[in-house]
């Protein structure tokens, strides 16, 4: 067993999953979660390191399915959290089901949260613990044909600030904000939104450097860290760009046939 402990959420694929395995090779044991069967086969890549690596499937957007995450603790310590399950989704608001938005919002949100807090009390009381939200530079754009999404990635990169303030005192805790652009991960197929120009981009960024960028702000006790210098250029332009360009440039990259207007040829 290593001293080192730390919970991974959304680990089977994507960010979660190269973030988990940075922390592997960096000798934390692993208690890693999605809500998908794959979290074994991606537990097992992470043993390759040496670690003690458990693997949960769960649903995140449900406080039994927390429960069921912290339960797996089995009350050890710990060290470090990764706040890493999110979930998109595509199309115009009022041609969603409220099922599906609300799944978007209990997970980015409410099961966020409810993690955030259960695991914090504990870091705060001892002062010590690192922690990594993934929030998203969607949450400083108007997200037309996203707006779910970008509303719920813009209340946490907002509550991770305030968050941060909240526990200022406890100097041995630190709360980290990974803001990527678009990533090259299974969220566009999930989403619903191949279709799409954003969908259907190759620009898109790699989800193992933007895992390396948070990993790096993390061990450095930054509060946040836009991954990239597109994305970075982008979010700023974004502070001082009044609301309606930019959810108009967003309708541009997410209307769901996009892709087939903007990218018909490539695609």
């Amino acid at each position: 067993m290593a001293e080192k402990f730390a919970i991974i959420t959304g680990a089977s694929t994507g960010i979660g999953f190269e973030l988990a395995s940075i922390a592997a090779e960096n000798g934390y044991d692993l208690l890693v979660v999605a809500d998908e069967g794959l979290i074994e086969a991606a537990a097992q890549d992470f043993r390759l390191h040496g670690v003690a690596v458990e693997g949960v499937q769960a649903d995140l957007s449900t406080i039994e399915g927390v429960d069921a995450l912290l339960g797996a603790t089995a009350g050890r310590k710990i060290d470090l959290l990764c706040a890493n399950a999110g979930r998109g989704l595509g199309h115009g608001f009022l041609d969603q089901d409220v099922s599906d938005w609300r799944r978007v919002v209990d997970t980015n949100i409410t099961g966020t949260l409810y993690l955030l807090q259960n695991v914090l009390k504990d870091m705060v009381a001892r002062d010590d613990g690192k922690v990594l939200i993934t929030g998203s530079i969607a949450g400083f754009i108007p997200g037309s044909f996203q707006a779910v999404y970008n509303g719920t990635k813009a209340f946490v990169d907002s509550f991770a600030d305030a968050l941060r303030n909240e526990i200022k005192d406890a100097k041995g805790v630190t709360v980290t904000t990974l803001m990527p652009g678009p990533v090259e991960t299974e969220f566009f197929d999930r989403a619903d939104m191949l279709d799409t120009s954003v969908g259907a981009s190759e620009s898109k960024s790699d989800p193992a450097d933007v895992a390396r960028d948070g990993w790096d702000a993390l061990m450095k006790g930054q509060a946040h860290i836009v991954s990239g210098w597109k994305n970075k250029i982008q979010a700023a332009v974004a502070h001082v760009t009044p609301a309606s360009i930019l959810a108009e440039q967003h309708r541009k990259m997410a209307e769901p046939g996009s892709a087939e207007v903007d990218h018909g040829e490539a695609r």
